[in-house]
This record gives C-alpha cells, structure tokens and sequence, in this order.
C-alpha cells in the first residue's frame, strides 16, 4: 500500500494536508477538555498532535499498524501512549475512551466494518466515533490531479476512487454497518497554497500511498509524461488546491 516509508516523506506528501485538517476534524468530533481520546491510524502524528494541545499528553492514546510512524509519532510525543496495531484489533479495553477518531484511515482499513465496530467497542456508551476520508471518488481530493492525470494518459488506471469511504453515503453506511447510532455526515473542507508546481510534484516520488507506489513503479518516460500531464492541468503557480473530505460522526 506504500507506508513502509519514512515519516517525513509522508509529512511531505500528505502530512501538509492532514496538518489543516486535524484542527476542523476535532472540532467536528466535539474534542474539548476533560476527554480521554484514542487516534486510530494516527501515522506520524498530525491528528494526535492536535489532540494533545487541547487535551494534554495523559489524555491522548494512539494506534497505527507501521512500525516507522510509530516510531516517529513516540519520538514527536514522547509522553502519549502510542501503540502498533491495527484499528481491526485494538489493544484496549471496552468503554475506555470518551471519542475515537480516524483520519484518512478508514479506506485503508482491511475491514472498515470491523475497524469501526473495534472503535465503538473501546468507546463509551454515549462517546464519539468519527472518520473522514478524501473525496477520491468526486475528485475533489488532494490527490486528484494526479489520478486524473494518469487516467488521461492510461484510460485503465482507476485511482483510489473505488477505496471505502471515498463517496459520499459510504461513511455513513460503514458506520451503521459497525452498529454506531446518530450517523451524521457532512464535509470538511482544506485550502493549501502550492507556490511552485515542483514543491506539489515532488512528494509523489517519494513512494508514499497508492499515489506514491503507483508513481515508483512508471519507467522515467511515463513518469515525465504523467508529470507534464499534470503540470498542463494545474494552474500556474502559485496555485491553491481546494479539497474536500467525508466526514462521517456517530454515536457508540
């Protein structure tokens, strides 16, 4: 899937996205002051980062299955508990958390279902369970430029559009699938300002994701041409990327 890479390659790649995400996620999820809260594929640290300003090191627990973000994300905040497991089977006791979150995670769960029914279990009666995933499939992720691009050049290739959570209804049909109540979805929405097309291009060399592994695998001609591909279809730098993400939030 492409996350057995370095920590700062995926702050590079996504990293600058899910930084200005966090804040708006947690809003949604209603984190305030006095809540224990678990981070479900927390990578290197982005969300996790967010709920520690708002709710200290002690309050704030941790899971992600890659042993580097692991790594990097403990030595960011060496006071949070942060395991290695996955969000299918979490390493925690029943009701043991006042929310659990998941950003950009749930489409790479190998079974969101399940995923979310273990984040409801270590919820509390009455606590959070929120998620939010790209809109891959209206194209109106971060990542969309370059699918769109490569589908221009090879009709064949699908992107991440067919991934769990990627359009809307999907969230909220896993939700109540896992046995979450009060389902609600809505959309959260990141402005990022690219000022040269080089500093949005190069993150995808760095093998980061199915973005990142599709890329890797192009001999250096289709890579160029994938690359003037997108170059054509982006504005001129500077140019702002506007990105959407589904965001669904129930009940336990």
């Amino acid at each position: 899937m492409g996350f057995a890479v370095p920590a700062d390659a995926y702050d590079r790649f996504m990293g600058r996205y899910s930084a200005h995400l966090s804040p708006q996620f947690a809003d949604l999820a209603g984190v305030s002051s006095g809540q224990r809260v678990i981070d479900v594929g927390c990578g290197p640290g982005a969300l996790a980062t967010e709920l520690v300003d708002r709710l200290g090191s002690a309050a704030v627990v941790a899971v992600d299955p890659s042993e580097s973000f692991v790594t990097a994300a403990r030595a960011r905040m060496p006071d949070v508990d942060i395991r290695e497991a996955s969000a299918e089977e979490l390493p925690f006791a029943d009701d043991q958390f006042d929310a659990a979150l998941a950003q950009l995670v749930v489409h790479f769960m190998s079974d969101p279902v399940a995923g979310l029914a273990e984040m409801r279990r270590v919820t509390r009666p009455g606590g959070v369970v929120a998620a939010c995933v790209w809109d891959h499939a209206g194209g109106r992720g971060p990542l969309s430029p370059l699918w769109e691009a490569a589908h221009e050049l090879d009709p064949a290739v699908t992107g991440e559009s067919h991934l769990p959570g990627s359009r809307q209804g999907d969230l909220i049909r896993l939700f109540e699938a896992a046995g979450l109540k009060d389902v609600e979805e809505t959309e959260l929405t990141v402005r990022l300002e690219h000022p040269t097309f080089d500093e949005w291009w190069e993150p995808f060399t760095l093998g980061v994701g199915p973005a990142g592994a599709y890329v890797a695998k192009l001999d250096p001609e289709h890579r160029d041409a994938l690359r003037e591909q997108c170059r054509a279809n982006l504005p001129h730098a500077p140019f702002v990327l506007e990105s959407q993400a589904w965001t669904a939030r129930g009940l336990a």
